[in-house]
């Protein structure tokens, strides 16, 4: 495993950044808010002309070919700048989902069209206490006459008011734990769908709840075998943690250098605030929990492509470090701050409340190192990712 990035790879980041310069930060953020579903619509079409969407998917599919660790530094990047974009929902949660539940000729028709750009996808993944699957799933799939039908409620559905597709994971009536899954695929505009956007402490990413009233599917609308998605849906979450985890260290990176300019600017008792002792230190732990998840994230992406069977344990260990980094960072930033650091006109407060949302999405840094605990507690050997 090479723990460092490749020219190749490195390329792909440039392009990323050149892409993003001048197109992504808080600015845009703050415009595309205004906008229907929240995202740059410009930015996403040209994303999708880059190939972004179909970086990481087969070349079968119209994609690529390229791994989750090119995927990641498209998240990272993102991060960095707060971009407002369905990418995470579309082409980090939706499409492994996709890749690991469905059948070949579902999977190649729907890879095909988030490779394409011709959709954009929302997953229905939790109940309305908001924990993550297998736990959180309310949504049931009812047997009926010819097929089957949807009902319940998923909370906090990313990019549902701007989605064509909704992802459910729903369960068998009477089915327990990771026993009964299944995967549903549903256009967004479907009798009994009913989307409710939330106004959300996080304005940098729109959640909804999602309402499912007797929606009629079909059979072939399941992904793969009915009630026999447990196994995928775990696998396709962590690829999305660890997607997150690239995120959250792109925010943590920005905000340490967002900082680091401010307290080289900012004037006290004569002299910038940055050359005090107190100061520098803060900017050094800082620095150490950027590089310690930098560390985390880069060998969870390298994980996902290389060594599958570790891909549980480096997931919980990138997600919870990575949002963990990136809530402390933001946090010491708005203190160096000062005041200004929280109000709507700054830049930093953003950051911070990304850091809190990201956080608690697809588990929270506790729940995650809780899975771990189950997990060495089970016999599992730890294996060294340091």
């Amino acid at each position: 495993m090479q723990f460092v990035h490749s020219e190749d790879q490195r390329l792909i980041r440039d392009s990323a950044r050149a892409l993003l310069a001048g197109r992504a930060g808080p600015a845009q953020l703050r415009a595309a808010l205004s906008e229907p579903g929240s995202y740059d619509r410009k930015l996403w079409r040209a994303m999708v002309e880059l190939g972004w969407t179909g970086l990481a998917l087969p070349e079968d599919c119209g994609g690529a070919g390229l791994g989750w660790v090119e995927l990641c530094i498209l998240q990272e990047e993102q991060g960095r700048l707060l971009v407002a974009s369905p990418f995470f929902a579309t082409s980090a949660l939706a499409a492994p989902l996709i890749a690991a539940s469905a059948n070949a000729t579902q999977r190649r028709a729907l890879l095909t069209r988030i490779a394409r750009g011709e959709v954009r996808i929302a997953c229905a993944l939790n109940g309305t206490d908001g924990r993550p699957p297998p736990e959180g799933i309310s949504v049931s799939l009812e047997t009926r006459a010819g097929g089957f039908t949807l009902r319940g409620v998923s909370d906090f559905v990313i990019h549902a008011d701007s989605a064509d597709l909704l992802l459910v994971l729903a369960r068998a009536p009477r089915a327990q734990g990771a026993e009964g899954i299944s995967v549903v695929v549903i256009p967004a505009a479907s009798a009994g769908v009913t989307i409710h956007p939330h106004v959300m402490l996080d304005l940098t990413r729109p959640m909804s709840r999602v309402e499912l009233n007797g929606v009629i599917v079909e059979p072939q609308q399941i992904l793969g075998e009915e009630s026999a998605a447990g196994t995928a849906i775990a696998e396709a979450l962590d690829r999305a943690r660890i997607a997150l985890a690239s995120e959250a260290l792109g925010g943590a990176e920005r905000v340490l250098e967002m900082t680091t300019a401010y307290v080289k600017e900012r004037m006290q008792f004569g002299r910038p605030i940055g050359s005090f002792q107190a100061i520098k230190h803060r900017l050094a732990d800082m620095m150490i929990e950027v590089e310690a998840a930098k560390s985390a994230a880069w060998y969870a992406a390298c994980v996902a492509d290389e060594r599958p069977e570790e891909l549980s344990e480096a997931a919980a260990i990138a997600k919870s470090y990575c949002c963990d980094a990136f809530f402390d960072c933001a946090a010491s930033a708005i203190q160096l701050h000062g005041g200004t650091g929280f109000t709507w006109e700054h830049d930093v407060h953003l950051y911070f409340k990304r850091a809190r949302a990201t956080a608690m999405l697809l588990g929270s840094p506790a729940w995650q190192r809780e899975r771990l605990v189950r997990h060495f507690a089970s016999g599992a050997a730890p294996t060294p990712v340091f």
